[in-house]
């Protein structure tokens, strides 16, 4: 299987909450994007896991084609 899999052609908006962790999907396979769900495990791939510096609306990948994970740099398009 070649992974990552396209998770969604468009970033999603999510409000994050500051020094909250979040786990976004790096594989693609998750049904509760743009976040991990576990599907990975076996693929060799692990989510990004990170915490949110501020409390703020960010949107995030889901083309899993983006230089700046878990964030959307316009590469879906």
């Amino acid at each position: 299987m070649d992974l990552p899999k396209r998770g969604g052609d468009n970033p999603l908006a999510v409000e994050l909450e500051a020094g909250k962790k979040y786990a976004w999907c790096t594989c693609g396979l998750s049904e509760s994007q743009p976040f991990c769900d576990g599907k990975h495990k076996g693929s060799g791939m692990a989510p990004n896991v990170f915490t949110a510096e501020k409390t703020e609306t960010k949107y995030l990948c889901t083309c899993k084609q983006t230089k700046k994970g878990p964030f959307c740099d316009g590469s879906h398009k």
